[in-house]
């Protein structure tokens, strides 16, 4: 059977595979199986064992649990609600005060986390009822944490660029790098339209009354919230960046650093410990198997000859390369509303990746753009991540359907960094070449 046939073959069989609900390392890891016995051979099945054993092998992979732990442990650690207490004198008096300064903290805890998860839903305890409180529309309110809370999948250290990074054989290093200027401008692009949309409209983030702001000397003193913070990022990402450690070294040193934050604020205990060590474990397993499954599945189509098969279709287009590139992103973005981000990646970077390589493109900047679309499948309906950790700690008076649409207006900023991030490639390259290269 020829590679194209295969080709088809193998997706439609994966899209049954996805509709039937099975764990998505079954699926991989099956049909990987199935291909490998009918189109390779029995005694090709050698290969599913020894690429299985390679995935668990691979240094760079331990830092996943560590970075993981890294986030559970700071959720727990009380920094979130120090920095929000800041927040709230040094910017709570103007419009929209409180959204922006979620946003802001959202930045700070993916910069120290690497997940998604943990900044949405510990901002969501303590941002949430504060911004309701004083009167703040709950579109805004949701809206920010949730595209917030995204933020720590595309600023380093980012657990799914390690991902990215080990089925694109990148430099984790490099992409992180990389991440570092298109997050802080999408940051800024939410700080902007919440702070623009609140003057236009200072009913949708009221300021707060004078009688509840700050004075200098508390603002002054509330800076101490961001001490541990910064001196966690700037160690972390200062070993990758200077080249001391290896990102997974880095994620050791973070996650020791996470519980020397959680005991400097008095909030360690065993409880917490044991807590964050069971979530550790129960994320890093999933994440790791599906990454088996998704790395014996690449390896199956590879050995089926589909980089050369990818390079003769591309060959055929009669287009231009931006065409391709554009076609690429408006795929990822219907994916993202289907499937899990960690699956997405799994499944298409073994297939986009030489396209990509092919077409000229620098690998690390489209890793980047990859990363972007991936965030905006955690705010987009109607499985995105980060809408059902809202659900489960917003009040019983907002629906689901509230969430879906605070989100909206966030997606929008995101695929206009995603437009500006393409059109200026620079924002991405710059910094690695600068670091890394």
């Amino acid at each position: 059977m020829e590679v194209g046939s295969i080709t088809a073959l193998l997706f439609l069989s994966l899209v049954v595979g996805l509709l039937t609900g099975l764990p998505l390392v079954y699926i991989l890891g099956g049909l990987s199986v199935i291909f490998n016995y009918f189109f390779l051979g029995p005694a090709s099945l050698f290969m599913i064992s020894s690429t299985a054993y390679g995935v668990m092998s691979n240094f760079i992979l331990i830092s996943i649990p560590l970075f993981v732990f890294m986030g559970i442990v700071l959720q727990h650690s009380g920094i979130a609600e120090a920095l929000y207490e800041m927040m709230y004198k040094w910017i709570g008096g103007i419009r929209g005060g409180l959204a922006m300064g979620t946003v802001i903290i959202c930045t700070f805890f993916a910069a120290m986390s690497g997940i998604s998860g943990a900044a949405t839903v510990a901002m969501g305890v303590i941002a949430l009822p504060s911004m309701l409180k004083h009167q703040y529309k709950k579109d805004l309110a949701v809206g920010c944490i949730s595209a917030g809370g995204a933020l720590g999948i595309l600023i380093p250290p980012s657990v799914l660029m390690i991902v990215y990074g080990v089925f694109a054989g990148e430099s984790i290093g490099a992409l992180f790098a990389g991440g570092v200027l298109p997050g802080g401008l999408l940051a800024l692009m939410y700080i902007i339209y919440i702070g623009v949309r609140s003057y236009i409209n200072p009913s949708l983030g009221p300021s707060l009354p004078k009688e509840e702001r700050a004075s200098w000397r508390e603002k002054l003193v509330s800076l101490r919230a961001v001490i541990l913070p910064i001196i966690l990022i700037l160690l972390v990402l200062g070993v990758i960046f200077k080249g001391v450690a290896t990102p997974t070294e880095a994620a050791a040193i973070g996650a020791l650093g996470a519980l020397f934050c959680a005991l400097i604020s008095r909030n360690l205990n065993w409880n917490i410990f044991k807590q964050a060590s069971y979530q550790s474990l129960s994320l890093s397993c999933m994440i790791i198997w599906i990454i088996i499954g998704g790395t014996c599945l690449t390896s199956t189509y590879t050995a089926l000859g589909a980089v050369d098969f990818i390079s003769e279709t591309v060959a055929s287009f009669d287009v231009s390369r931006y065409v391709i590139l554009i076609g690429i992103q408006i795929f990822l973005i219907f994916l993202g509303m289907l499937l899990d981000p960690g699956g997405i990646i799994m499944i298409c970077t073994p297939v986009f990746v030489p396209l990509i390589k092919t077409l000229g493109f620098d690998p690390v900047w489209f890793g980047v753009l990859f990363i972007i679309n991936m965030e905006m499948s955690y705010l987009t309906p109607p499985l995105g991540f980060n809408l059902f950790y809202m659900k489960s700690i917003v009040p019983d008076s907002i629906t689901m359907v509230d969430i879906y649409k605070s989100v909206f207006p966030f997606v929008a900023i995101q695929a206009l960094c995603l437009l500006i991030i393409i059109l200026f490639p620079d924002l991405v390259t710059w910094l690695p070449n600068l670091l890394i290269k």
